[in-house]
């Protein structure tokens, strides 16, 4: 860090012009809920294909971690 250099707050990203219309506000809440879920699905598979990265959840570790446990609650 250079002498003197002070830091800065926190800065704004962009400003985001909602829209006024019924419609377009209805359409844009869906949008939302729907990448959301689209995202998790994604991240799912893609934690499921790379099971050796242990620190994604739902990857091969926790798999079998359930598969214990199911084994382990029957007995």
């Amino acid at each position: 860090m250079r002498r003197g250099a002070r830091p800065t707050g926190p800065q704004t990203g962009n400003r985001v012009i909602k829209p006024k219309k019924a419609a377009m506000l209805k359409q844009n809440n869906m949008k939302k809920k729907h990448s959301a879920g689209l995202i998790t699905l994604t991240e799912r598979s893609l934690a499921e294909k790379a099971g050796h990265l242990e620190m994604l959840k739902g990857g091969k570790k926790d798999r079998l971690e359930k598969a214990k446990n199911k084994a382990l609650n029957k007995k």
